[in-house]
């Protein structure tokens, strides 16, 4: 029996400050953002979707939408597939730039490892292979999408290839929009794929994931 469980990141959001928004509500999807969930939504239009779940963050639910409406699938929410917490929210921290340059912030970059600066990497892959196990439960011999955020995803695919958890950033292959797909066969992994159904529209210029 296959399952797929398809973690897609959400669109690029209206930021015009160009900070790291992180968990704080009120952040929602441009105009470009919602292009890309559309073109994400027609990616997945002929497969076999049965079950659709996204972070509870506004951004991810406005991602998720144009899914619901092709597929006459429900919303649901998962509260472990939220953006990761971090110290900087609501700061700009452009390298070079904004909080970064302040001495009185450099004590949180002391540890990258854990990261000393949010959530503990080891805790993100457990909420998130919690919400892949229940995604793939759900949708047992079918597909599901989760829609989520750039660090979750990129944690989670680590976690899932036996791979380091700590990361350079700069390296994470999960880009605006962008599938991560796990395919199961019975309850074993058998391959990760990962595509970029909307990278035709431009990497977005939102900041933050």
């Amino acid at each position: 029996m296959r399952t797929i469980v398809h973690l897609l990141r959400h669109g690029e959001v209206q930021n015009p400050a160009k900070i790291l928004y992180g968990r704080l509500p009120g952040f929602q999807l441009s105009g470009l953002g919602q292009q890309m969930a559309k073109a994400a939504a027609t990616a997945l239009a002929d497969r076999d979707v049965t079950y659709l779940v996204s972070s509870p963050l506004e951004r991810a639910q406005q991602t998720a939408q144009p899914f619901g409406e092709q597929l006459g699938l429900d919303v649901h929410l998962d509260p472990n597939l939220i953006e990761s917490g971090n110290y900087f929210e609501g700061m700009r921290v452009g390298v070079g730039d904004g909080a970064l340059r302040d001495p009185r912030h450099w004590w949180v970059l002391r540890n990258p490892m854990t990261p000393s600066w949010g959530e503990p990497y080891r805790l993100i892959a457990a909420r998130m292979i919690m919400a892949l196990d229940a995604a793939r439960e759900h949708a047992r011999g079918h597909e599901a999408v989760c829609v989520s955020h750039q660090l979750p995803i990129w944690t989670l695919r680590m976690a899932m290839e036996g791979r380091r958890l700590w990361h350079d950033p700069r390296r994470r292959e999960c880009g605006l929009a962008s599938l991560t797909s796990f395919v199961f066969e019975g309850d074993q992994l058998a391959q990760i794929t990962y595509s970029e159904p909307a990278a035709h529209l431009g990497t977005g210029a939102g900041r933050g994931a």
